[in-house]
């Protein structure tokens, strides 16, 4: 009996182990995932591959807001760094110089005269809102820069307008894809001023029915429409699932965030808040560069910083008084100071690697001594004046207060008193381009490679009240600078502009302070960024990896 039991209970248990197992071996209800996503075949082939999704936003901080994105109607280059991405031009520069590209146009001829310019368009584009882009909205476009009001539309009267004549005479669709412009004559650097980010082709659609709020709702061509613009915060962009250029833009989204501080935008880019820092601070740079998770980026140089002195505001309507400051000023170390060594001191209105810089003429020297010998000379009274501190940074200038106050520090040696203001970066730039300032900074980052677009742009007669800031006027140096743009030999354009300097420096209209190499930051993952000496970039290639 005792054998015969054990054996049976023997029996239960195997029998009861066989349902078991058989209830497991058909369980289709595990929720129990594998670890490995690859499976490996006998010879080392994987069957599957899975990858990693990576969310393709870009968040960009920057210095500042735009203050519209109409790209006709700014002038700075926080503005231009969205609207390159919104609109596109009919040229395009090179990826990183201003070598000449096709864009909206795919191909151009020019006249033996140089006064007839044709362009054949790319086909298949169409604006945002739906409307086609063709030679009838170009004609649109360029008709508006021409009629509207000279203080609104500035770039177009500072390039295209000389002595109050129009150097575009007339424009002209010959077809739905071929666009003529006449000129009333020669303009050397015609085909890069027109592929200046201020001659964007908008919608006329859009611009006809917004009028004057057209900056708050913009519509291009371009790889990315608008979304939305949270003032002083930021603006969002998306990917323009239509755009005419296959397989791009790579991104979906770009966020761009103003933050004013250099110290808290690059701790933004570490916290994992923004992917990539514009104007980070030369100081900070090697901290940037041993962090693993970062790439340190160096911009093209092509700009300068300096500090305006308005010509018909006294003191510095007077010469000697503008001289003296020249040799009050120690710009070596400021440059020492703020630019930790990415910067050359400035000697002249332009850096020394565009064409037609005078590198005969070697500067004011820091001279205190000197500085109150002219000030006595002139008879200047110890009147106190405003010194103007930008209120964000800028590549030509990582911190504008900071070299106000090192400015500040200079004139108080020499017997110029003077106090420190600054406004909302858009009330900034109207005041002073209003010549509401007696001493200001400010700086200009190169357009398109051409010394017209810094000397002409920056310190014609012509252009005052719009990028004139100084209000500087010299009819000689005006009558080299038309002649200059005029001048297809280009020994003969070198020549012109090196004398143009050199009434420039001994008018001393400014103080030129340096020829910065603007840092940035990014997180490694941003890959295809590559920083235009122009401060502003298509980020149409640009990707999260």
């Amino acid at each position: 009996m005792k054998k015969s039991k054990l054996w049976s209970l023997g029996l239960f248990l195997l029998l009861a182990l066989s349902v078991m197992l058989a209830a497991c071996s058909g369980d289709e209800g595990t929720t129990e995932e594998p670890t490995e996503t690859n499976e490996e075949t006998t010879d080392g082939t994987t069957t599957e591959e899975t990858e990693e999704v990576v969310p393709q936003t870009l968040v960009f901080g920057r210095g500042g807001d735009s203050v519209s994105l109409d790209p006709a109607i700014v002038t700075d280059g926080e503005s231009f760094k969205v609207t390159e991405n919104i609109y596109e031009t009919l040229l395009n520069f090179g990826e990183q110089d201003t070598t000449i590209n096709p864009g909206l146009a795919k191909e151009w001829e020019v006249s033996e005269d140089g006064l007839t310019y044709t362009f054949h368009l790319q086909e298949g584009v169409k604006f945002h809102d739906g409307t086609d882009f063709n030679a009838e909205a170009v004609v649109k476009n360029v008709e508006r820069w021409k009629g509207g009001a000279e203080e609104q539309f500035y770039y177009f009267h500072s390039m295209f307008k000389a002595e109050g004549e129009d150097i575009i005479a007339s424009v002209e669709a010959v077809d739905d894809k071929t666009v003529v412009f006449t000129l009333s004559r020669p303009q050397a650097p015609f085909l890069k001023n027109i592929a200046m980010s201020p001659f964007a082709i908008a919608s006329p659609t859009a611009f006809e029915a917004a009028g004057e709020t057209f900056g708050d709702n913009p519509v291009g061509t371009g790889p990315f429409k608008f979304v939305e613009w949270k003032r002083n915060d930021s603006i969002t962009v998306e990917k323009n699932t239509e755009y005419w250029q296959e397989g791009l833009p790579k991104l979906d989204t770009i966020i761009f965030r103003a933050i004013p501080d250099n110290s808290a935008r690059l701790n933004a880019l570490m916290t994992g808040e923004i992917d990539l820092a514009d104007g980070v601070n030369p100081s900070d740079a090697a901290s940037v560069e041993s962090n693993g998770d970062l790439q340190l980026i160096e911009r093209p140089s092509m700009n300068i910083g300096y500090l305006g002195l308005t010509n018909t505001r006294p003191p510095f309507d007077n010469k000697l008084v503008r001289q003296a400051v020249n040799h009050a000023i120690d710009k070596q170390a400021i440059v020492d100071a703020f630019f930790q060594g990415r910067a050359e001191v400035a000697v002249n209105p332009m850096p020394s690697s565009i064409s037609g810089y005078n590198d005969e003429i070697t500067g004011y020297e820091y001279d205190p001594e000197k500085a109150k010998e002219l000030l006595a000379e002139a008879g200047y009274d110890g009147a106190e004046i405003e010194l103007w501190a930008m209120p964000v940074p800028r590549p030509y200038m990582p911190d504008g207060q900071k070299v106000a106050e090192a400015i500040q520090k200079n004139l108080s040696d020499v017997g110029i008193p003077s106090k420190i203001v600054t406004f909302e970066w858009a009330t900034y730039l109207e005041k002073a381009k209003n010549g509401e300032a007696d001493a200001f900074l400010l700086g200009w980052t190169g357009d398109n490679g051409d010394a017209d677009n810094f000397i002409y742009t920056l310190l014609d007669k012509d252009t005052i009240g719009s990028n004139n800031y100084a209000y500087y006027s010299n009819d000689e140096v005006h009558e080299l600078l038309i002649a200059a743009q005029s001048e297809i030999d280009e020994e003969k354009r070198t020549e012109l502009y090196k004398q143009a300097q050199q009434i420039i420096h001994e008018d001393a209209p400014w103080v030129p302070l340096a020829h910065s190499i603007p840092l940035l930051a990014g997180k490694k993952g941003v890959t295809g960024y590559l920083p235009h000496p122009t401060g502003s970039e298509s980020l149409i290639n640009v990707s999260m990896e």
